[in-house]
């Protein structure tokens, strides 16, 4: 998550951090429902018409720049994920990556550029617009590259660190001027004496999650006894019982309430045109969509290795549920291919334009949600340059919170091979489950 310029609404960053262009790396959010229907997308007649001529009333759009200034407003100034919020799991069986890689990604909280580079790609180039997000991937970066182990999983298996002040000296040379400059604010955010104790209750999606987490666990203080036996649980069949239990403890007035509420799902990062997405092609909208989705994950899914769902209900990882970065015989090898990862803070467009060249992977997570919604034109210029800058065969991974991303320009869609039925099975395996389509596509 991040922010610079918006269209027309200035957004306040380092002078060498200000950018002009309109994507954002954005949102996690969509259900487990099959991938988009390419077929469809090219029969229907109003998907993807730019000229579409039907403009929104004047006070919509009154109401539109208003959510979108507070958006941006929080955004703007602020640390958004402090986890990546996709699974690299299923990315990595679709990428196939080698070291002939040449990988183009939204960084966000860095840990899939991690995953990643355990393939042993040639090279990652992980893009963000907002400046924090890159730091936090150089602070992982020179901890694994300069300290032991027991630091790295303290710092970011844990949560915080007794000597976090000693840690910080000890790497703070590592990182460029922007990231020392931002930790040297920020890392107390490690700090265990802290009133929230954990770098995951840090940044906004982790503010959302210690403001949600500890409104349910105070109104009903079993439900938290209860989401660990779920973690804990011996078998699937297991699982499905204690959520049986579960679900009705969760859902009551105030989690109905705080879910429909826009600055819930702002400090989440998930922005507007993602919430109508769903709100407009999910079957009972946004309520229903999250119930369902978190039925899914905790009930469907093997919980014991989904890390995504632990870290935010207990504020850590354990040893066997992590990110792959944490675990102890994958440091030497991000250590020695450490080198290969090159963050840049600016828009793809903006990257693609400096950097020309042919690349062999993109990882678009969600940003395009947004993109479609506010500049048509800057997402037609950012497809435009995606496939200048590929070969026969490039592949590009997106994720999207709608059922289709109906989005994508007719034009551009002729030019890609989607795989549905390679893309159906695994987003039902998805451990993180709030995306509401994955798509896998190669360039003809």
């Amino acid at each position: 998550m991040e922010i610079r310029s918006v269209g027309n609404i200035p957004v306040s960053f380092p002078e060498k951090c200000r950018q002009e262009s309109q994507s954002l790396t954005f949102g996690k959010s969509g259900p487990t429902t099959a991938p988009p229907n390419h077929d469809a997308l090219q029969s229907n007649p109003k998907v993807n018409d730019e000229t579409d001529t039907h403009k929104p009333s004047a006070a919509n759009r009154f109401f539109k720049k208003v959510d979108d200034l507070v958006f941006h407003y929080v955004h703007g100034g602020q640390l958004i994920y402090n986890t990546s919020w996709e699974d690299p799991r299923i990315d990595r069986q679709l990428m196939k990556l080698d070291g002939d890689s040449r990988v183009v990604m939204i960084t966000s909280a860095g840990c899939n550029v991690l995953d990643y580079l355990l393939d042993g790609p040639a090279e990652i180039h992980a893009i963000d617009v907002n400046f924090r997000q890159n730091a936090l991937l150089e602070l992982k970066l020179a901890i694994i590259r300069r300290r032991e182990f027991a630091d790295l999983f303290e710092m970011f298996g844990i949560g915080s660190h007794g000597d976090y002040k000693k840690i910080w000296r000890s790497v703070r040379r590592e990182l460029p001027e922007y990231a020392r400059e931002f930790w040297d604010r920020k890392i107390v955010f490690f700090d265990p004496s802290s009133l929230k104790r954990s770098f995951f209750y840090r940044g906004t999606a982790g503010a959302a999650a210690w403001l949600l987490g500890g409104a349910l666990f105070r109104s009903k203080p079993n439900i938290k006894n209860f989401a660990l036996c779920l973690l804990d649980a011996d078998s699937l069949d297991q699982q499905k019982k204690v959520y049986a239990l579960l679900e009705p403890k969760i859902w009551g007035a105030i989690s109905n309430w705080l879910i429909r509420q826009r600055m819930v799902m702002t400090l989440l990062g998930v922005p507007r045109p993602q919430v109508k997405l769903i709100d407009d092609h999910y079957p009972g909208g946004l309520g229903s969509y999250v119930k369902d989705k978190l039925r899914h994950v905790m009930s469907e899914l093997p919980a014991k290795d989904n890390y995504f769902w632990r870290v935010y209900l207990t504020g850590s990882y354990t040893m066997s549920c992590c990110p792959n970065y944490l675990r102890s015989e994958n440091q030497p090898a991000l250590a020695g291919r450490a080198s290969r990862i090159h963050p840049h803070t600016m828009t793809v467009t903006d990257f693609l334009k400096r950097n020309p060249g042919t690349y062999t992977h993109y990882v678009l997570l969600d940003h395009q949600d947004w993109l479609a919604w506010h500049n048509p034109k800057a997402l037609r210029e950012e497809w435009e340059l995606i496939l200048a800058n590929s070969k026969p065969g490039t592949k590009i991974l997106m994720r999207s919170a709608g059922l289709q991303m109906d989005f994508v320009p007719q034009d551009i869609l002729a030019r890609l091979r989607f795989f549905p039925k390679l893309t159906e099975p695994l987003h039902r395996l998805d451990r993180v489950g709030t995306y509401g389509s994955m798509s896998f596509a190669e360039v003809l």
